[in-house]
């Protein structure tokens, strides 16, 4: 027991009694409580295994390896971009209890992948495909395409993310003109 996590969760008010009754499942293993990401985080070896996390419609379990556990019923989510991490969701004590074996299970398998070195396949910057609004824009002006070319993957994901997530064309636009600046500033989307 980590004294930070101690004293976090009786700060509390949102998703208190979830998270201490994760917390309480997750003490069973032999792994380490940590504060992480202003969340409790559990690691083995030095690694993340799992993190309690709090959102405004439920609390969740993240398995930093989730991809490569076995889901057989399709209970793990992928939160936004994330490539290898997967969640379970929670939306009140009941849910926990209900799903306590499934979370002993997922537990020690990803304590068991994680033990045994496996990575996840991560999908490579060059097949992230660039939205046809960007693109234009990259091939109009090449000040610009010097700047985005200077971000550094990550930031030229997060644009792609961000740009591609509008439904409609003339929003995709919108975005790429809403942050010509940024870019040609070096900054990432979220800076």
């Amino acid at each position: 027991m980590n004294g930070k996590v101690e004293e976090f969760l009786g700060r509390q008010q949102e998703w208190r009694a979830e998270r201490e009754k994760l917390r309480a499942i997750l003490l069973e293993f032999a792994l380490v409580e940590e504060m992480k990401w202003g969340e409790p985080c559990y690691t083995q070896g030095g690694k993340n295994i799992v993190l309690i996390g709090a959102f405004k419609e439920y609390c969740s379990l993240l398995f930093f390896k989730g991809a490569l556990l076995t889901d057989p019923d399709g209970v793990l989510k992928a939160p936004g971009q994330l490539q290898a991490g997967r969640q379970l969701r929670f939306a009140n004590v009941a849910e926990v209890e209900a799903m306590e074996g499934t979370i002993r299970r997922f537990v020690t398998e990803a304590m068991e992948v994680e033990k045994a070195g496996k990575k996840v396949p991560m999908k490579a910057h060059a097949e992230y495909a660039v939205p046809e609004e960007l693109q234009r824009k990259l091939d109009a002006e090449p000040e610009f395409q010097r700047a985005f070319a200077a971000l550094t993957p990550g930031r030229q994901r997060g644009y792609f993310y961000h740009i591609a997530g509008a439904k409609q064309a003339k929003t995709r636009e919108a975005r790429v003109e809403a942050n010509v600046e940024r870019i040609l500033a070096g900054k990432g989307f979220d800076e």
